[in-house]
């Protein structure tokens, strides 16, 4: 009885809301649709199931959610259907984009025989190919329908790495002069960057004989266009010589000037180096990285000896060679990240573990676009237009110089890099460093360098922390020095 009773104001309620005229009887009681029932409404077709279409919401049930302006508009709790500065309900009219079916039958868009919402035929009207059942676990032939199934498509192969310098000055530096190139390359977004130390690049090579051949981008030096003027390839760095107020002369492309290459002279030293905020501009001491970049060019610009020409005395040249920095925060997983690696390291963890406990690898650096700058600047070998020279690297990773290897580039040979703090237990390894020592306030001696921590030795036990993992987990080539501190010849 109950259950009959609530059928019967069921089938009434339904009758109030869908007849065309509402009852006149004065005994009915139920409203017409209207803003009071609307949250019900919505309510009851939100949980009656997924099948609730976008037309559900877009009645307006709540004004304040379409308009923010109005009350309610964040709490509907607050909303009142009664508010007098309500505006007027927006209604929104349905319009179809697709012609009446009479008209399509007209225009031979679809058969007349064609029943309507017919899911195997487009919206033009053309039959689509009948999809064919299968067992999920019974695979396809491998002559199958390429309609139905259709095959993988391979993944297309990275470009080549592509670079242009597009940019090159002068910098002095503590350990001499050096010219920074700037990079732009294909592969990223990132500008990489060159220093050379080449003092040969303040003579003409097509005028002046000279006993090295200069470090030069063919990039940079190549013309660019038929409109580029002298004075804008002497603003990006196409010039010779060095620039004043009286002299400037606009450099010529690199392929035009003859090759000088001397078999006797060493072949340049080569550092491939990634940034390290921390180390190089903080100063740092959970790494060495910024005492490498100035042990590099401190390296690279000492003089080179050369044999002697027609009988006359050993003769010696200024050191040269390059820096490829490399924009590869944290072994490439960025500063961000290595912030919160460096709170792993204080939990406990060494700098591979932090790495992979934050998802990365415990190295994600590539040497592509490292090689590609030194393919560009005449160096590895292999370079368009010239022979170019091999390349001596300073490093002590193995996995660089199997990486230059890998994309075509010689490497005459691997300098080691000895940490400075390391070389003060054996002083036979020690090397003066002709910079200028200076004190600071404390009365500390300082020596010169590029880096904040300069001339001067990174030290401590987060440093040998940070060291015995590259030569335990990441394959250094490196004694472990600070295990046994009477090993110095070791």
């Amino acid at each position: 009885m109950h259950s009959h009773s609530n059928d019967a104001a069921d089938a009434a309620l339904l009758e109030m809301l869908t007849a065309p005229t509402p009852p006149q009887s004065p005994k009915a009681k139920f409203s017409r649709r209207d803003a009071a029932l609307d949250p019900l409404m919505i309510a009851a077709a939100a949980a009656s199931g997924p099948h609730v279409t976008r037309n559900h919401y877009h009645h307006d049930f709540f004004p304040g959610v379409m308009l923010p302006q109005h009350q309610g508009s964040w709490d509907w709790t607050k909303w009142s259907p009664d508010d007098p500065k309500q505006q007027p309900r927006r209604h929104l009219a349905y319009v179809s984009r697709q012609a009446p079916r009479r008209q399509r039958i007209q225009e031979g868009l679809i058969p007349e025989d064609a029943k309507e919402n017919d899911s195997s035929r487009d919206n033009t009207g053309t039959p689509l190919p009948s999809p064919r059942k299968r067992r999920s676990s019974v695979a396809a032939p491998a002559d199958t329908d390429s309609r139905t199934h259709a095959k993988p498509v391979a993944p297309e192969p990275p470009k080549p790495v592509e670079v242009k310098c597009m940019a090159r000055t002068r910098i002095p530096t503590p350990h001499g002069p050096a010219f920074l190139h700037l990079y732009h390359n294909n592969r990223d977004g990132k500008e990489h960057l060159a220093i050379v130390i080449d003092p040969a690049q303040y003579s003409d090579p097509a005028e002046e004989a000279v006993s090295a051949p200069p470090i030069r981008s063919r990039s940079l030096d190549a013309v660019w266009g038929d409109n580029e003027t002298e004075m804008d390839r002497i603003t990006r760095g196409a010039y010779i010589g060095r620039l004043s107020p009286t002299f400037r002369r606009a450099s010529v492309p690199t392929g035009d000037l003859p090759p000088a290459i001397n078999d006797g002279i060493p072949s340049p030293l080569v550092r491939i180096h990634s940034e390290c905020f921390t180390g190089e501009t903080v100063g740092s001491m959970r790494c060495d990285c910024g005492e490498q970049l100035d042990e590099a060019l401190r390296l690279i610009s000492q003089p080179l000896a050369v044999p002697a020409l027609a009988g006359g005395p050993p003769a010696r040249i200024p050191g040269r060679g390059a820096v490829v920095y490399l924009r590869q925060e944290g072994r490439g997983i960025g500063l961000l990240s290595k912030i919160r690696a460096y709170n792993l390291q204080d939990l406990g963890h060494d700098t591979v573990t932090a790495n992979l406990l934050l998802g990365h690898g415990a190295d994600e650096r590539g040497y592509e676009i490292a090689a590609a700058i030194l393919r560009d600047l005449g160096l590895g070998g292999g370079a368009a237009g010239s022979a170019g020279e091999g390349v001596r690297l300073l490093t002590n990773n193995p996995d660089k110089v199997e990486a230059l290897q890998k994309e075509g580039l010689v490497v005459a040979e691997r300098v080691p890099m000895v940490p400075r703090s390391w070389q003060a237990r054996n002083p036979a390894l020690m090397l003066p460093h002709g910079a200028e020592v200076w004190e600071d306030r404390d009365g500390v001696p300082r020596v010169a360098g590029a880096t904040l921590i300069g001339g001067n030795s990174v030290h401590g036990a987060d440093l040998d922390k940070y060291l015995r993992t590259k030569v335990l987990r990441m394959g250094h080539v490196l004694p472990l020095w600070m295990e046994d501190p009477e090993a110095e010849g070791a």
